[in-house]
């Protein structure tokens, strides 16, 4: 498969930047982007969704990730961490990354759902 990118997130909960009291949930996560394609890509765009608990959602794009668009090559991989800060203890994140592969094809590598959870918050 020539565009074949897989994307593995790693989530925690960072509590000494949390303020339940204030309704702020801080939470890292950590990307793992790998090209298991046949040719090589750029990542150009970042799209997120993140909906809280009470159904807030808020929409985020943007050029790059962490101010990089990094380009890898078939079996490369490129690792991030950011974060998110919600109003709620548990919330989804999900997007896409806006691709083009050394031929010139543009095309969107999806981010599955992934929770955002205080510890011990789901049952």
């Amino acid at each position: 498969m020539k565009n074949n990118i897989n994307i593995k997130v790693d989530v925690r909960f960072i509590q000494d930047q949390s303020h339940p009291e204030h309704r702020q949930f801080t939470f890292s996560y950590t990307i793992t982007i790998t090209n298991n394609g046949s040719v090589g890509a750029q990542l150009l765009t970042r799209r997120w969704l993140i909906q809280d608990e009470t159904g807030h959602l808020e929409e985020v794009i943007g050029e790059g990730v962490v101010g990089q668009q990094p380009h890898l090559h078939p079996g490369e991989s490129y690792q991030y961490t950011s974060g998110s800060v919600i109003k709620t203890a548990t919330g989804t994140m999900k997007g896409a990354y806006g691709m083009i592969n050394d031929d010139g094809e543009r095309f969107d590598a999806e981010i599955a759902e992934f929770i955002l959870s205080e510890p011990y918050t789901l049952h």
